[in-house]
């Protein structure tokens, strides 16, 4: 029992006990949700909860916002919204990389990333190029992004203008608007150590595209009736 557990958590190092309960009972080991969860505090294996920092969202800008589509749209299968937002990973001592994320909203899968050195636009219209090159004809697709200038900027509201998106944005200072984006940085960060502090650029580029993957194909959500991101965003292909 508890070597499946390691097994399981080669990929997902931080799945919790009522997921790997799930996952034990899918694979034919029969245990009751409890006596898992005593096993694992018995042994010192229950996730414990990490602590967050630093700020990347940049909105005091002169630049044009759009109104929060969000609002007025029923989301209902993948390809319809896609969020993007920023997040950070530590690299040596005092050194940051910054990690580019483009989300499709129902499916929580992530359709486009880029590990920059920098906060600049160009990072965040790589990974927004990605995520157009993976989902195909984007039109008509809502990108809801917070206010960060990246997002914002003449350049990015271009490209969301020739690709035929639409774009949405938070209103002013409510960031929860863009919770789900939040939540995958969250996710990846907490679940897959991309919290850790890297030795070099590169390793921390093989570590996310490790972690996405296995996010994409074999972290389940208890939103998507603990399907993965993959398994339900193809089901409209």
């Amino acid at each position: 029992m508890i070597a499946r557990v390691g097994e399981i958590r080669v990929d997902e190092p931080r799945v919790g006990t009522r997921k790997l309960h799930d996952r034990l009972l899918k694979s034919g080991l029969a245990i009751g949700r409890d006596t898992l969860f005593t096993l694992l505090r018995e042994r010192g294996l229950l996730v414990k909860r990490k602590k967050r920092g630093t700020k990347t969202t940049y909105s005091r800008h002169g630049y044009a916002v759009a109104p929060n589509l969000l609002k007025e749209i029923d989301v209902t299968a993948p390809g319809q919204v896609v969020v993007s937002d920023i997040t950070y990973l530590r690299v040596g001592v005092k050194g940051f990389a910054y990690l580019f994320l483009v989300t499709d909203l129902w499916s929580r899968k992530v359709v486009g990333w880029h590990l920059s050195r920098d906060l600049s636009h160009y990072a965040a219209l790589l990974a927004l190029d990605n995520a157009v090159r993976l989902m195909g004809d984007v039109t008509g697709v809502v990108h809801h992004s917070d206010r960060g200038c990246q997002y914002c900027c003449h350049e990015y509201l271009r490209y969301l203008s020739r690709v035929r998106m639409v774009p949405s944005m938070t209103d002013e200072n409510h960031c929860y608007q863009n919770a789900v984006a939040e939540r995958v940085n969250g996710i990846l960060k907490d679940e897959f150590n991309l919290d850790a502090e890297f030795t070099s650029f590169t390793s921390a580029q093989d570590a996310v595209s490790k972690a996405v993957n296995v996010y994409n194909t074999k972290r389940t959500h208890w939103s998507l009736d603990l399907q993965t991101p993959d398994a339900v965003y193809n089901q409209a292909a």
